[in-house]
């Protein structure tokens, strides 16, 4: 497919194709993993939504004001700060830093363990993406990891994207997807998370725009973090739409994050857009700081609070377009350090969920059919 005339820049990279954006495509009913592509079939249950490999605290460290809080805030996690880390996840650097390898092996080998087959690995450059350790975590556990490109909020982005064009940041993903990330060889095959701040600033909806059009030629979904206004995702996907996305592919996620009016969510899934329930694990809890700044109460469910509510969106039609996740980016979010883990949603959330009248087919629906015609299409 052609997006029209792209005038050359001065010092662009050779190996382009003059005039024209391009791609490689997956053959059909491919998705591709860090370690290669693979049929869509063989994903088994999916995690659409997490992080293995992250580290938060460049942007996200909020330094605290007391003396005590500022000393429990360079500590690292322990059975002595544990609570209050939990209640200050914003406040510890060691709590935002998921960088080693071997640890995150071993969590997501407790998944693959539980029955889990995919991990859809939404960290963007800016947050530490790490495609060698993740190959490295995907060869010593079995499970598929599948790994993001894009552009997160824009306080995470370079200062120089200002005078980047979206057909540049477009060729800058595909180069992702076709060739490797940073000379690895090691391909995205998704796109995203894609981050938006309440109002939506230029430099994410730029960041949106090449995303629909690195996904006009690709082929792959877009997932995107939206922000926490009710109007924040529709936003998105307007910017989505009016770049030429393929709804039918956009996740939105974080519908459980602070509790998104009903009407809100069904214009989404009118648009095509698949939503996601994708903090199974977090009960309750969500810092007012952040919520209050883009115009919302902190109204987090529990996951009793999430089965219901997805319930009720299946009872209305929606079963094909909800997926359901955890999340997880922090290191109280995994089992070392006294969170649920990766395999929260097969040991604990599921078992939940055929208790509150959920069929087989339906769990199944929403585990495995949603999200490889996400990953694959149709």
């Amino acid at each position: 497919m052609r997006l029209g005339p792209v005038r050359r820049r001065s010092g662009a990279r050779p190996g382009r194709v003059e005039g024209e954006v391009t791609a490689r495509s997956l053959s059909a009913g491919q998705v591709m993993t860090v370690l290669g592509p693979v049929p869509a079939g063989e994903l088994g249950l999916v995690l659409p939504h997490e992080h293995i490999l992250i580290d938060l605290s460049p942007y996200f460290f909020v330094r605290p004001t007391s003396a005590r809080d500022l000393e429990l805030s360079r500590e690292p996690i322990s059975l002595e700060n544990l609570s209050w880390v939990r209640y200050n996840t914003r406040y510890n650097l060691d709590c935002q830093r998921l960088t080693d390898r071997e640890a995150a092996a071993a969590e997501v080998d407790l998944f693959g363990r539980a029955g889990g087959g995919t991990i859809v690995e939404a960290t963007c450059r800016q947050l530490g993406r790490d495609p060698l350790g993740l190959a490295r975590v995907s060869q010593a556990t079995g499970v598929k990891i599948i790994m993001g490109t894009g552009y997160y909020t824009a306080d995470t982005h370079p200062p120089e994207l200002a005078q980047r064009g979206e057909i540049e940041l477009a060729e800058e993903m595909l180069a992702e997807i076709n060739e490797g990330v940073d000379g690895t060889g090691i391909r995205a095959g998704v796109i995203g998370e894609l981050g938006c701040s309440w109002p939506l600033k230029e430099s994410e909806a730029k960041a949106l725009r090449a995303g629909a059009l690195a996904q006009r030629l690709s082929g792959l979904a877009i997932i995107v973090h939206p922000s926490r206004n009710e109007a924040g995702p529709w936003e998105a996907v307007e910017a989505l739409a009016g770049a030429g996305a393929d709804l039918s592919r956009v996740v939105i996620s974080h519908m459980d994050r602070c509790g998104y009016l009903l009407e809100n969510r069904i214009r989404l899934l009118e648009a095509g857009c698949f939503i996601a329930y994708d903090l199974f694990g977090k009960e309750g809890y969500y810092p007012a700081e952040p919520a209050l700044a883009d115009g919302h109460l902190p109204d987090m469910p529990n996951d009793l609070g999430r089965i219901r509510e997805i319930a009720d969106l299946i009872e209305r039609g929606w079963l094909s377009q909800i997926l359901i996740s955890q999340d997880n980016c922090l290191k109280t979010n995994l089992c070392r350090w006294g969170g649920p883990g990766y395999a929260h949603l097969v040991e604990r959330a599921i078992p939940r969920m055929r208790i509150y009248g959920y069929t087989g087919e339906q769990i199944k629906t929403l585990t495995e059919d949603n999200p490889r015609r996400m990953l694959a299409g149709a």
